[in-house]
């Protein structure tokens, strides 16, 4: 009796021992799989210091033009071009040297690879996306085939603005907090031209912003947020959310209105336009504490290269159209 207990007893511990085993299994893979899908879902950039440089662009933006409009044989895409300076200069274009471009050019044309260069740039694929994130639709083919720049400056062609690199100024209105934009100063009625095509997911007032658009653009990476526009009429006629634009199109009309919480009041000092572009890597990241606003003075100072040229289109309601 005692020897069958004892092999009794043996066979119920080898089957607890085997279920202990088995259910550590089961939940150490569990864990695991939560570990790695938290990870994927918080694996996405937070925060881009924009500073690429206007002369940067200049520069990186003819290279990738012509090479593709003169069919070379290296084709130059100038979001890899920055992201490898970006790398040489340690994220800051205060320091990019003309010569540090030729050299990467000189390289390339020698036979070397974008990827063989950049392989010991730990950064080199965060500026790649970031960078992507930002300019992916700027230069392209456009509806007709062409290739070039196909964003277009929020100011019409013809029509004078100033501005200076005013982003993370102090603004006090409502509360303490730092200017997300650029502020383009113009007459009032200055036609404003959607930078790229996209869809508006934002019409109407906003007590900081006045009368203002918010558009997305359609791979959602970018949102383009146009403030202060004209009292009575800040729209082009017709517009509402969830209408998409084309790059190029007249959306609405530079004025002063904002920083009221009542409607339709000019209370901004000085006719502008308030301009901002925001990153969206992921959807938590719209509307929340995490939002990434970017700097865009110099990205307004590379389109002027490309301005979209209106005319008075609806005479009764004194709406412009591009031509």
């Amino acid at each position: 009796m005692i020897i069958k207990s004892l092999k009794l007893n043996k066979k119920i511990i080898l089957i607890i021992i085997f279920f202990i085993i088995s259910l550590s299994i089961i939940l150490f893979v569990s864990f695991a799989n939560n570990n790695e899908n938290d990870k994927k879902e918080n694996d996405f950039i937070k925060w881009v210091d924009f500073n690429v440089s206007s002369e940067a662009l200049d520069l990186t933006a003819k290279l990738d033009i012509d090479s593709h409009n003169k069919d070379t044989p290296i084709k130059y895409n100038w979001i890899e071009l920055l992201s490898y300076l970006a790398c040489k200069n340690g994220g800051d274009f205060k320091n990019f040297k003309k010569s540090d471009l030729d050299s990467l050019v000189s390289k390339l044309e020698n036979g070397e690879t974008m990827e063989s260069l950049s392989k010991d740039f730990k950064n080199y694929n965060y500026y790649y996306e970031s960078y992507s994130a930002v300019l992916s639709q700027f230069i392209g083919y456009d509806s007709n085939e062409q290739y070039g720049v196909k964003a277009f400056l929020p100011i019409a062609k013809n029509y004078s603005f100033s501005h200076y690199d005013d982003f993370g100024k102090s603004r006090s209105y409502g509360f303490q907090r730092t200017h997300l934009g650029n502020d383009l100063m113009g007459s009032i009625g200055t036609p404003i031209i959607a930078v790229e095509s996209g869809t508006i997911e934002h019409l109407g007032w906003n007590q900081f912003g006045g009368w203002r658009i918010g558009i997305r653009s359609f791979d959602g990476k970018r949102y383009y947020y146009y403030a202060h526009l004209r009292k009575n009429h800040p729209y082009v006629t017709g517009l509402s959310e969830g209408d998409t634009v084309e790059a190029g199109d007249v959306i609405g009309y530079l004025g002063m209105t904002g920083y009221s919480i009542k409607e339709n009041v000019n209370n901004v000092n000085v006719p502008h336009l308030h301009f901002g572009i925001q990153l969206i890597f992921d959807e938590s990241q719209v509307d929340s504490p995490n939002e990434i606003w970017i700097d865009v003075y110099n990205i307004v100072e590379f389109l002027k290269c490309n301005r979209s040229e209106v005319y008075i289109s609806n005479q009764e309601t004194q709406d412009y159209s591009r031509k």
